[in-house]
């Protein structure tokens, strides 16, 4: 078992952990309060390390008054903060879409804040109560009230800062530029490697045996890989699926990925192998593939095209009517494709030619799905507004110009659809006639005649 092997696969878990655990509110506070009463313990080793030592001597009264100050302040200040965050958490969810609800928890300076004052609080009551019971010598009393007088600059620095953050945290800008970036993240990734440093299935042998049932006996040449349980494929660990595939002597060839809806039945991938394999091979394989219930960014990048138009169509609701905010999303998608393609066009050729997980096989992201989760649903449901009508035809116009195969007859496909919806939406000829040309600028002009002769 190669140790460069178990680290990646360990790095992969310990990374897809901590992800979650940052969309979790108590793990800082946790964490904050862990370190106050470290601190606390700190101030006491001070009188045994410097017994004699010439220190100023802050009187117990002095720091009793500063520590009951922290204390009786700190409380009411982490109440509200906590308030007000879930306010605008809970606006956040219903001006955007509750998908990006993690994405505005995980807010880290919101996160910092609160657990600041919640740690000074923590750290105020404990040294208060060491203070009182005569825990603290000349040195012990000196460390502690430098402590007290650093946890009060970060107390008052933490407060500025969350003030405005919190101010900013409701705003739907705010989470439309946190699921851009989260998609961008997966995107680039994805752009840099397609199949994430394993083999691309389009180059897979022909001569691969075809796989049997799993429920066939052990002596088949393929085993299929099901779901072990209902949700969302969250992500594959693919150094683990590597290190398996090493030690069984067989190859994998991955059918589903990250985001999927599988089910039990739902194949996730099949071994091949030209040695007899186990059934037991199938369970174990399957415990590479994360199922949870929900979708998640970090390995999903079609999710965060996903949110980025649900936000866009619960702002061309009728309830809300903000055809803005589909503009400034459809700006987003310009932005993500432009780095996606730009990153897909340096790859170093190494990165193609060694993958890092030779007996994985995967095929890469679908240009048109792709597509299809940015556009179409913001086609479909701004057709009535002549503004995100335009902005779609000229966006989809810059995307197509992009340096890669199949992406001017992606957008082209996407162009024509929006056209369909806006004529049929559209109520006056002159803004027809408007969207038909700013189609031109997308659709080639033989398409352009085609797609208005059908409609006459």
């Amino acid at each position: 078992m190669p140790t460069s092997l178990f680290t990646t696969a360990l790095r992969d878990r310990l990374t897809f952990t901590l992800n979650r655990l940052r969309e979790k509110i108590w793990v800082r506070p946790l964490l904050l309060c862990l370190v106050s009463l470290i601190g606390v313990g700190l101030a006491h080793l001070a009188d045994g390390l410097f017994p004699e030592a010439p220190l100023p001597n802050v009187s117990a009264d002095t720091l009793e008054t500063l520590l009951e100050i922290i204390t009786s302040s700190m409380l009411v200040i982490a109440v509200f903060a906590a308030g007000a965050m879930l306010n605008a958490y809970a606006s956040a969810a219903s001006v955007a879409t509750p998908r990006a609800f993690s994405l505005v928890v995980a807010d880290d300076i919101s996160q910092y804040a609160l657990s600041t004052f919640i740690g000074a609080f923590i750290f105020g009551i404990v040294g208060l109560i060491a203070l009182l019971n005569g825990v603290y010598g000349r040195s012990g009393r000196f460390a502690l009230f430098l402590l007290t007088v650093a946890v009060l600059a970060v107390v008052v620095l933490s407060f500025v800062t969350w003030v405005d953050r919190i101010a900013r945290l409701s705003r739907v800008t705010n989470t439309i530029d946190r699921v851009e970036k989260a998609a961008a993240t997966a995107l680039l990734e994805h752009g840099l490697r397609p199949t994430l440093r394993a083999r691309p299935s389009a180059s897979e042998p022909a001569d691969n045996p075809e796989p049997a049932d799993s429920s066939s006996d052990h002596h088949s040449r393929g085993l299929l890989i099901h779901a072990q349980e209902v949700g969302y494929l969250q992500t594959i660990s693919l150094a683990e699926l590597q290190k398996d595939a090493e030690s069984l002597d067989l190859e994998v060839a991955i059918e589903t990925l990250p985001g999927a809806f599988v089910t039990p039945q739902r194949v996730l991938a099949r071994a091949l192998s030209s040695k007899p394999i186990a059934s037991a091979t199938g369970e174990r394989l399957a415990g590479s593939f994360r199922v949870g219930d929900r979708r998640t960014f970090d390995d999903d990048p079609r999710f965060g095209l996903l949110v980025l138009s649900e936000i866009a169509s619960r702002a061309l609701s009728p309830a809300v009517n903000d055809p803005g905010t589909a503009i400034y999303i459809i700006g987003s998608f310009v932005r993500l494709f432009t780095g996606w393609v730009d990153v897909s066009s340096h790859r170093t050729e190494d990165a193609d030619k060694t993958p890092r997980f030779d007996r994985l096989w995967m095929h890469e992201l679908a240009l048109e799905d792709l597509f299809d989760d940015a556009f179409q649903a913001i086609g479909r449901d701004g057709a009535a507004s002549l503004e995100v009508g335009l902005r779609i035809q000229k966006g989809l116009s810059l995307i197509s110009q992009l340096p890669m195969d199949g992406i001017r007859e992606a957008a082209r496909a996407q162009a024509r659809l929006a056209l369909h919806h806006g004529e049929k939406a559209l109520r006056l000829a002159q803004d027809v006639a408007r969207l038909r040309r700013a189609a031109g600028w997308v659709l080639r002009p033989q398409d352009l005649n085609e797609e208005i002769s059908l409609n006459h």
